[in-house]
């Protein structure tokens, strides 16, 4: 399939979908980017293409195949389609997008969070979907991004690599093998668990944003999130939530990284500790924290990746405290229950599965 041929529908237009359809566009690949807000995408569509700012700080328009709102539209002639949208949305998309889908199709969500290619699979069930496409989760967001105007967008920094995985297993070679035509940082991930369950934005956003709390709130989000946001004592907290991510995994029997080995191998930062390791991170140089706390941050990072953390460690007895202290915070903080909201074992169509069993449904999908 040749770079022409190879055509892609990027959903979301926000910070990390603008970024990575102009990314695309500029390279020459046909895009079509779908936004359900019309409003949100007039001025792309009228001018048919993206202002995009590289990290080398150059210029560039990455004029696109089709700007809509209109799903069946956007779907209609694409190979390969790339979910940009907070995770707290994927199990709409695929209720929306389960009449229009093919076999023929890859569907990566990017990143998944934890757990997303299980709910977006039950979504489609849900819907009775008549097709079977692939459905990938990728570990992270392939770019550190930010949209800069109605029509621009700036990448910051481009990971190294990223792990990839499919719903079920014995597919994630045809995925990665098609989504390395257009981005070779693209590598197999051993399974859905291992992305699931290497999830840094559950370490990294809520924790962060809920700490800074007061700041954000009095100065609009004027300073640096991990650069100013991250002190010697945040550090420590975003720690113990990591080490409770990893002892989740290791229940499942996954052996996870860490968030220092994370950070080195997608941006070669490393240091004596998580504070350190941050520091050295000059991706997350010059990106501002959130301005407001009603922010995905939160409403994403709570519910799709903190709660199935934990209900998977309570259904194989593992106690996360840190964890269930930040989603308590957010629930105060945004008068919500994520606990109910988020991605319980019943929206995954996990529950109750001993861990055999679950490895077995992700590998091949048989329950």
């Amino acid at each position: 399939m040749t770079q022409d041929t190879l055509h892609i529908t990027v959903i979301g237009a926000g910070h990390g979908g603008k970024s990575m359809a102009a990314e695309m566009a500029m390279r020459g690949f046909p895009v079509t980017l779908y936004n359900r807000t019309e409003a949100n995408i007039e001025a792309i569509r009228l001018r048919q293409g993206i202002e995009i700012t590289t990290e080398d700080g150059s210029g560039h328009f990455g004029q696109l195949a089709c700007v809509t709102s209109d799903l069946e539209e956007a779907l209609a002639n694409a190979r390969l389609v790339m979910v940009v949208i907070p995770a707290s949305g994927h199990r709409d998309v695929a209720l929306c997008a389960a009449p229009y889908l093919r076999d023929d199709q890859v569907v990566v969500l990017n990143p998944g969070r934890t757990g997303g290619a299980l709910e977006f699979a039950e979504g489609l069930k849900a819907a009775e979907c008549p097709a079977r496409p692939i459905i990938c989760e990728a570990e992270t967001f392939l770019f550190a991004a930010r949209s800069m105007g109605p029509a621009q967008a700036r990448i910051f920094r481009t990971k190294f690599s990223v792990p990839l995985a499919a719903m079920p297993t014995t597919r994630t070679a045809e995925a990665v093998s098609l989504v390395q035509q257009v981005y070779p940082q693209f590598i197999p991930a051993k399974s859905v668990l291992h992305t699931s369950l290497n999830n840094m934005g559950a370490i990294f956003h809520p924790a962060l944003i809920l700490l800074n709390a007061a700041w954000i709130e009095r100065s609009g989000g004027d300073f640096e999130f991990y650069m100013d946001g991250v002190t010697p004592s945040t550090a420590k907290v975003l720690e113990a939530l990591d080490r409770e991510r990893v002892t989740v995994a290791s229940a499942v029997g996954i052996r996870a990284q860490t968030a220092q080995e994370w950070l080195s191998r997608a941006y070669n930062a490393v240091g004596a500790n998580l504070h350190e390791a941050m520091h050295a991170n000059q991706g997350y140089s010059g990106i501002k924290a959130p301005p407001q706390l009603q922010h995905r941050y939160i409403f994403e990072d709570v519910p799709c990746s903190l709660v199935p953390i934990a209900e998977i460690g309570h259904q194989y007895g593992v106690e996360t405290n840190t964890i269930h202290a930040m989603v308590r915070l957010a629930n105060i903080v945004h008068g919500k229950d994520y606990w109910r909201e988020g991605r319980t074992m019943e929206r995954l169509g996990i529950k109750s599965m001993s861990v055999q069993e679950l490895h077995r449904y992700v590998d091949t999908g048989e329950r």
